[in-house]
């Protein structure tokens, strides 16, 4: 049997098992005992097996555990026994995970968003900038509008940043363009590319649970709806979908039954009182009132489990982080060597806690280890100067800016390139959801190096179709 159609077949078996109505009558053991019969072994000894998330998983021999990492391509494989036993319940499929939504990991750099798409935003940004902002006040996205922005606009803006895989855009990108005049200070980036930091699900929420505290119910329900609308037009496009249907579900309920999350929104009256009378209260770790953290509960809490990888940026950072890294070595699959690429743009995350070696598959952290010894990793000083509005953390958790000679990744078309930009920058992102560093204003080293390469291909508002990667 040909080296990927091994892989592929036993995908097929594990999904076609997974799908049968029976799978949700086995015991966890027993769904154990039939995924351990197909686990493959390559001639190096690696042990793959294709589970929970219907993702393939490597066996790390050094520590037991079972890592998220893309099957290679070129490797002769066999059936290999394994104790099902030492199967971690984290590996075994659960029926609703292998329903994700697919979605693209393509940046917004070199395929630009549709002309309608856009339009259609448009035409919801400035309707929504004709709301009195006296009304609507900025309670989040400060750092970005101005103090006489109404907080509609930043609605459409955080649902088109949290809802997008990787907020990486062009430069000269339409979308970006329709907030120019709502706008405060310049973005981060360059005329090249926009860095954009993406929001947390609070300050969404933060946005409809003020207003709901404040008594002002329509103005509530009105910011749920401009949030909703935003992700039903974000999801015509397969770089926002998976979050923007997730959004949809979270937030539908709030339009159908008013007054859905008040309950949980007055928790953080007591808070407001407590502020204004100086008196000491109770803050989430985000330094967020009571009511907001109830509410994003609360909307995490509608999320069907079939949407809920597209909610581990929420729900498990240290989840989210592996897969984004699997996405990375997907998208660097052209390589002669997906892990050493993957390694090399991982080499441009600050780590100065030493926390990352572990959190990687045994083939990532060796040539990980070989980059560090040759003092590859984290090699320049970061970015220590914040641009205005825009904080950028020091040490501990700074990041590399300075392109490093690491290992010249060489895309075969565009749509590869922006692949690779989006899993690369997501990546970064969500090193940041679990070490604390950011992601300088101009992008990481390897990001920056292979922008350099393609700007040449910028559409520079051609239309064309961005379906999907």
């Amino acid at each position: 049997m040909p080296p990927w159609d091994a892989f592929t077949a036993a995908e097929a078996e594990v999904r076609a098992m997974v799908a049968d109505p029976r799978w949700q009558g086995l015991s966890v053991p027993d769904r154990a005992h039939v995924l351990a019969a197909r686990i493959l072994v390559t001639p190096d000894g690696d042990r793959w097996l294709f589970g929970a998330h219907a993702r393939w998983h490597l066996y790390d021999p050094a520590d037991g555990r079972w890592h998220l990492a893309p099957p290679p391509r070129n490797a002769r494989v066999r059936k290999g026994q394994h104790a099902a036993a030492v199967l971690p319940d984290a590996v075994i499929p659960y029926g609703p995970d292998f329903h994700a939504e697919p979605g693209s990991t393509q940046a917004f750099i070199g395929p630009d968003v549709s002309a309608d798409l856009t339009e259609r935003l448009r035409v919801l940004v400035r309707a929504s900038g004709r709301k009195s902002e006296l009304d609507y006040p900025l309670t989040a996205f400060d750092e970005i509008f101005a103090s006489d922005v109404p907080s509609t606009v930043a609605a459409v803006w955080g649902t088109i940043m949290w809802c997008a895989y990787a907020p990486a855009f062009d430069g000269n990108e339409r979308l970006i363009t329709v907030f120019g005049e709502y706008l405060c200070r310049p973005l981060p980036g360059d005329e090249w590319v926009r860095w954009l930091p993406a929001p947390p699900l609070l300050d969404l929420v933060t946005l409809v649970a003020e207003r709901a505290r404040a008594g002002r119910a329509r103005e509530a329900l009105r910011l749920a709806a401009v949030i909703a609308d935003t992700a039903q037009i974000l999801m015509s496009d397969t770089r926002f979908r998976p979050r923007a249907l997730a959004l949809l579900t979270m937030v539908e309920p709030v339009l159908r039954r008013t007054g859905l999350d008040d309950g949980a929104a007055s928790l953080g009256r007591r808070a407001v009182a407590c502020v204004t009378s100086g008196a000491p209260c109770e803050r989430d770790h985000r330094h967020a009132l009571p009511g907001d953290e109830a509410v994003r509960r609360a909307w995490l809490g509608r999320c069907p489990a079939r949407l809920g990888r597209a909610l581990l940026v929420e729900t498990d950072p240290e989840a989210h982080f592996s897969h984004s890294v699997y996405d990375l070595a997907e998208a660097l699959a052209f390589t002669p060597d997906p892990a050493r690429a993957t390694a090399a743009f991982l080499a441009d995350l600050s780590d100065s806690r030493g926390l990352l070696p572990a959190r990687l598959d045994h083939r990532l952290r060796m040539a990980y280890e070989e980059l560090r010894r040759a003092g590859l990793t984290g090699t320049s000083a970061g970015e220590t100067t914040a641009p205005d509005g825009f904080s950028v953390q020091g040490r501990p958790g700074e990041v590399s800016t300075a392109p490093a000679p690491v290992l010249e990744v060489a895309p075969p078309d565009r749509a590869s390139a922006a692949a690779v930009l989006g899993a690369a920058y997501a990546t970064g992102l969500a090193w940041g959801g679990v070490s604390g560093a950011r992601v300088p204003e101009r992008g990481l080293a390897g990001q920056s190096a292979l922008v350099r390469k393609i700007v040449h291909e910028r559409d520079d508002h051609l239309e064309h179709d961005t379906g999907h990667f």
